[in-house]
């Protein structure tokens, strides 16, 4: 029985993430799905905006078999990092035969043949980097230049590039050459609302995840209920009633400018992703913000060299302590040093008995059965995350020793 595994972060789960669920098992003939899902904190550097059990059970509810989590160390992470663990993590499973991802192009066969390349790290692709970041390119950019430079005759390689579901999948595929898995890769395109549209359409039932935050947070639940499966309601509904929901930077504004204000700029250098002199302009920009906030902070430090979502990385790691000698490229070289399960169905558990025999990492359903520094960092993020809900409990900052994974 074939099983298909995805990298999700259902932030929240939406009508697209049905879209591509459905459309993966269809094309890929698979019969379970393993998901590996970001905890509190996600790729872009955002908190989540509801915790990692309710959006746990919103994949169980779609029809996810079984849910496992990548750790805060790979989740806040960019492109490169952030797929070689949640890919690790997928083979290391040894039950996983398929991935799929949703991309702009919709079609694998290019975009594996620019990650065949780009997993060797030929030196054209270091001297490419290298030039476009000394002409003042973001990183992100300076390594899609580079890369589209690389792609092969008749393919168009810059707008495989700019678009980042395809850059996202690329280094899914990376990963998977890196690691010779026999994971077989396959795409699906995307469809409705682009992946940055903030503007839900009127007249349709898909919409961006981005959108659908901003619904959520201006008007609630019922204002998103459009772009989202009825067991997502249900269960938004029910967070935002007991308090803990919605979450959003601004929830830890204090926290972080707190963090800011109590560290000197040698010890903001020391932590993950405070590079190139950041240091000294998190703590100029502090004296010139128009109002103690995240979104004012962001403001103040944006450069054009920067990206948001760099920042926002930078801004998760300080809140959350992540010293830069702990994330260094050697470190996150290794991948996850376990699996965390999160929750299952009745087929899901029939995958856990079978994992156990096959995964090639330890297998933790409850935190007493092992100790990883990556586990320290995971159990922290999700109580400075749980501290940030609009109603903050003590048993939902200790959630992860109180509760047992999800069963349905």
């Amino acid at each position: 029985m074939k099983t298909l595994g995805m990298i999700v972060e259902y932030n929240p789960l939406h009508n697209g993430h049905v879209h591509h669920w459905e459309e993966s098992l269809r094309i890929t003939g698979a019969q379970r799905t393993v998901a590996v899902m970001s905890g509190p904190f996600l790729q872009r550097g955002e908190p989540a905006i509801t915790d990692k059990w309710s959006r746990t059970e919103m994949a169980l509810a779609m029809g996810v078999d079984l849910v496992l989590e990548l750790p805060v160390a790979y989740a806040v992470q960019p492109a490169e990092w952030f797929a070689r663990g949640a890919i690790a993590l997928l083979h290391a499973t040894g039950i996983v035969d398929a991935l799929c991802f949703g991309s702009e192009s919709g079609d694998i066969a290019p975009l594996r043949a620019l990650a065949r390349v780009l997993a060797a790290e030929p030196a054209e692709l270091k001297a490419g980097i290298a030039q476009r970041l000394s002409s003042g390119a973001s990183y992100p950019a300076a390594y899609a230049g580079a890369a589209a430079a690389l792609a092969a005759e008749g393919a168009d390689g810059a707008a495989l590039m700019q678009q980042p579901n395809n850059t996202l999948g690329l280094h899914y595929l990376i990963a998977l050459e890196r690691l010779g898995s026999t994971i077989k890769p396959f795409t699906v395109a995307r469809t409705g609302s682009g992946y940055h549209e903030a503007v839900a359409p009127a007249d349709g039932v898909i919409a961006s995840a981005t959108a659908i935050r901003r619904l959520l947070l201006d008007g609630g639940p019922e204002a998103a209920s459009p772009y989202i499966p009825a067991a997502t309601l249900g269960i938004l509904r029910r967070e935002w009633q007991a308090g803990r929901a919605p979450l959003h930077w601004e929830a830890f504004s204090q926290p972080l400018l707190n963090a800011l204000i109590t560290r000197s700029s040698q010890q903001l250098a020391e932590l993950h992703e405070v590079t190139e002199g950041l240091e000294h302009r998190l703590r100029q920009s502090l004296y010139t913000l128009p109002q103690p906030s995240v979104e004012a902070l962001l403001a103040a430090i944006k450069t054009r060299r920067y990206t948001r979502t760099k920042l926002q990385r930078m801004c998760a790691h300080i809140l959350l302590n992540h010293a830069k000698a702990d994330m260094t490229p050697a470190e996150l070289a290794k991948g996850p040093g376990y699996i965390r399960v999160l929750g299952f169905n009745r087929a899901g558990r029939e995958l856990l008995a079978r994992m156990k025999q096959t995964a090639t990492l330890p297998v933790w359903v409850k935190l007493s059965t092992g100790s990883h520094p990556h586990l320290d960092w995971d159990t922290a993020a999700a109580a400075i995350h749980a501290a940030g809900m609009p109603r903050p409990a003590i048993r939902d900052m200790y959630a992860d020793y109180l509760r047992p994974p999800i069963m349905v």
